[in-house]
């Protein structure tokens, strides 16, 4: 069965489903200031259905997203970051202004992560 994503951006997450299951997610945050950036915080991937690719396509839908926004990425959780460096044509960096503000919106949200 194919893996559906589904954006739940009020809840600040990327759902991978499958089957009506949940798989796997990415956290992430809308950041407050434009350019409004897509800030990814955690990705995570359901016990059982580790090695599947999943948390790679989250991460590649996620950046898939953003593009269709015109908003940057900005990826603070460390498999969105790897990922992103291991795929540069399909994960553009962010300018360092904008990281430097996910950053600051990160710690002063950190109670909510």
């Amino acid at each position: 069965m194919a893996i559906e994503f589904k954006d739940e951006r009020k809840a600040g997450r990327l759902l991978a489903v499958e089957d009506g299951t949940k798989v796997g997610l990415i956290a992430y945050f809308v950041l407050a200031e434009a350019p409004h950036a897509l800030v990814a915080v955690h990705t995570i991937v359901e016990p059982g259905h580790e090695g599947r690719g999943i948390a790679g396509q989250l991460v590649k839908t996620f950046y898939g997203i953003a593009a269709a926004e015109s908003v940057p990425v900005v990826p603070l959780c460390p498999y969105a970051a790897s990922w992103a460096a291991k795929h540069p044509d399909e994960a553009p960096a962010a300018p360092v202004e904008v990281v430097a503000a996910a950053k600051a919106q990160l710690d002063a949200d950190s109670d909510l992560w």
